[in-house]
């Protein structure tokens, strides 16, 4: 409520909505910054399955792309294959020993791509490799 100044002078039941506009505008902006920080590594399409089984549980683990052009990506920086990815996923490994690889390929990619990138993890010293995929929903809940 407010008041009303000059010759009509009392309280008006109106309701101010320039607050209201302003938290929504702050919150609008908070989940555009947000938004973007919630997808680790680079965007691939991921193959689909029924049944995603693996560590949930588990928090935080290093994401290791392979797009769709045979690019292999580190969180979000570009590595490339070979040696480089081993070197960095070793450094990696060194600095978070118990830290999960979670590895993201293209759905488009032939297996044998993905698969050395799973033997220079391995070289690394990866002790084990978590396999990216999209879980199908499926409703089961009888009618």
């Amino acid at each position: 409520m407010s008041m009303a100044v000059g010759p009509n002078q009392g309280i008006k039941n109106e309701i101010n909505v320039t607050p209201l506009v302003d938290v929504v505008l702050v919150l609008l902006i908070i989940f555009m910054v947000v938004t973007p920080m919630l997808q680790r590594g680079k965007g691939v399409v991921l193959p689909k399955a029924h049944k995603a089984e693996g560590s949930q549980d588990r928090p935080d683990p290093l994401i290791v792309s392979v797009t769709n052009d045979k690019r292999v990506y580190v969180e979000q920086d570009f590595v490339g294959n070979g040696a480089a990815l081993e070197q960095r996923l070793k450094r990696e490994i060194e600095a978070n020993p118990g830290k999960d690889i979670l590895l993201k390929g293209d759905n488009r990619l032939e297996y044998s791509e993905v698969r050395k990138v799973m033997e220079n993890a391995r070289k690394a010293g990866a002790k084990g490799i978590q396999l990216g995929v999209e879980e199908i929903k499926t409703e089961t809940a009888k009618k």
